[in-house]
């Protein structure tokens, strides 16, 4: 009697584990912030937009991840053994798989929406690999890294949701939100890079705290972070939406307070300001898509 191969198919719990629902919530929020700034009646668009929430999170976010953690399997197996793929629940090389079909599944998507959206699925997927895979591997220098994953968190899925409702290319005032936000989302993920400052440093990863220290690339974060915000104040004034621009001034005026207190200890302060201050941030890209609604025409 012949046996036959025994194919390991990991479990779907393992899969959702792999592709990290959590980090979900960042684009998914920037393609809402997209379709409210779009100003185009919701009920009229449900079933592109179910597509479009589907695409944000679960496929391009997943397979960011997905192909990260491939290509970060050598190194966590030393530092964090017990996610799925070092520990064997993602076997074989079920991980690089499943960040190929997720890559298709993406474009499916995306294509089955509309050609603006493709494209920057496409942008979106490209990405992706590009920070984790070789030979770019786009994460080993926090300049370029951190650029990719803030476009790609913010800007990309804000340009989507507003593209699904327009059916084509957003108007100059939603791009120019979505680049300045993107742009202050490179801080954000700056200070994500404080926690594995010591683990980057031997693993010969360029993140920002590494080439410049944790203090000067805290006093980089919270600037760029701040700088764009400026920026979008300055356009909500030109644009006649006073009550807005000082919604922002607000915003970011308490994000300020909470930068003091993480440039005191950034290493110490940093989960303290991501769950405060980032939060703030966010918030105020909701604010501008309300005020963006009824903005046309070019800047």
């Amino acid at each position: 009697m012949t046996h036959r191969p025994t194919v390991n198919i990991p479990a779907v719990a393992s899969v959702i584990e792999l592709l990290k629902p959590i980090t979900w919530f960042a684009p998914m929020w920037a393609f809402g912030c997209g379709i409210v700034s779009s100003g185009a009646p919701v009920l009229d668009n449900l079933g592109m937009l179910f597509l479009g929430v589907l695409l944000s999170g679960p496929l391009v976010c997943g397979t960011s991840q997905a192909v990260n953690d491939w290509y970060d399997r050598h190194v966590d197996a030393l530092n964090e053994p017990n996610r799925p793929i070092p520990s064997g629940r993602i076997p074989g090389r079920w991980g690089l798989n499943i960040g190929i079909i997720w890559s298709g599944l993406s474009l499916l998507v995306a294509a089955a929406i509309g050609p603006t959206v493709f494209f920057a699925a496409v942008f979106g997927v490209a990405a992706a690999w590009a920070y984790s895979a070789p030979p770019l591997r786009l994460k080993k220098n926090g300049w370029w890294g951190n650029s990719a994953v803030a476009l790609c968190y913010e800007g990309l899925p804000w340009f989507t949701g507003a593209a699904i409702m327009v059916h084509g290319v957003p108007s100059q005032p939603i791009l120019a939100l979505a680049l300045l936000y993107s742009l202050g989302a490179h801080g954000i993920m700056t200070l994500n890079d404080f926690k594995s400052v010591d683990g980057d440093r031997e693993m010969g990863l360029l993140s920002l705290p590494v080439q410049l220290g944790v203090k000067n690339a805290a006093r980089l974060a919270c600037l760029v972070m701040a700088a764009p915000q400026l920026a979008v104040i300055g356009l909500l004034i030109r644009w006649d939406k006073p009550f807005h621009a000082i919604g922002i001034v607000a915003l970011l005026g308490a994000q300020l307070f909470l930068m003091r207190r993480l440039l005191k200890d950034p290493k110490k302060e940093a989960a303290f300001y991501n769950a405060t201050g980032t939060t703030l941030y966010v918030i105020g890209m909701l604010v501008s898509a309300f005020a963006v609604r009824t903005v046309a025409g070019a800047l």
